[in-house]
């Protein structure tokens, strides 16, 4: 039988007076999540999304939720144009940047010996590339205020092995490496990089691209019998964006009910 969901958290103001940018957070996943409970934790939040229609109805939803609406910019994340001008946006709107929180990722189910190129890059494009463009495009502004946070978004698979997702999970696990290694550079700057490691976190899109007998598979695997809620997700996120993980740097925390 699975555990029941949590009630939903309150804010603590863990992020007051802070400014934060999330990527791909427009729909229903984590990173929507994410910009919500930056908010409610007190910070003022710039969301991005490649698909504009839905990442002003994010934007709508939050502020119909919260009392405040995010600032929006429409940016893919596969073009260091679009990034260098969502980083220009996001000082122009914010002032400054203290928490980025790199959130695209595209996934797929597909064997090796059926991978097409095409599959195989842009899965590498959105998941893993994405967040060294990110990265390069906002450290050096981190960098010269001595100050700020990262947190990426990993996944068990980059630990784990599992059927069909091979090109997911290598990207996965490039940005594990990624975090350590960026993390390593930025801390002589005062900045700080970690990432969060999910195993299932059930929203409408996951749904949507996923048969109901692996999803119920993956449950079932879990302690908790259940998948986490995206916002459990974006709790992890907010302790690593805040000053409660001050001595955190280069780490990967799985955000799971089951051993990694």
């Amino acid at each position: 039988m699975a555990a029941p969901i949590p009630a939903y958290p309150q804010g603590r103001n863990l992020l007051a007076g802070k400014t934060v940018v999330v990527t791909a957070s427009a729909g229903t996943g984590i990173g929507f999540s994410a910009a919500k409970r930056a908010v409610e934790e007190g910070a003022t939040v710039l969301m991005s999304d490649f698909h504009e229609r839905r990442l002003g109805e994010a934007a709508d939803r939050i502020a119909a939720e919260c009392g405040q609406r995010p600032a929006t910019f429409v940016c893919d994340v596969t073009s260091q144009d679009q990034v260098d001008a969502l980083h220009a946006a996001a000082l122009a709107e914010l002032g400054h940047v203290d928490v980025l929180i790199n959130n695209a990722g595209l996934g797929g189910e597909v064997d090796v010996v059926d991978m097409t190129d095409e599959q195989w890059f842009r899965v590498l494009d959105v998941t893993l590339n994405s967040v060294f463009r990110m990265s390069r495009a906002f450290l050096p502004a981190m960098y010269a205020r001595k100050t700020g946070v990262v947190v990426n978004n990993a996944s068990v698979l980059g630990w784990r092995a599992q059927k069909g997702q091979a090109h997911y999970a290598a990207a996965k696990a490039g940005v594990m490496a990624f975090t350590r290694c960026s993390a390593v550079e930025a801390a002589e700057h005062n900045v700080r990089i970690n990432a969060v490691a999910p195993s299932i976190a059930m929203h409408a899109f996951l749904a949507k691209v996923t048969t109901d007998d692996l999803l119920a598979e993956l449950s079932a695997k879990e302690a908790f019998g259940r998948p986490a809620e995206v916002w459990e997700v974006a709790n992890v996120m907010m302790f690593l964006a805040s000053d409660l993980s001050s001595y955190m740097t280069g780490e990967v925390l799985s955000v799971s009910s089951q051993r990694a």
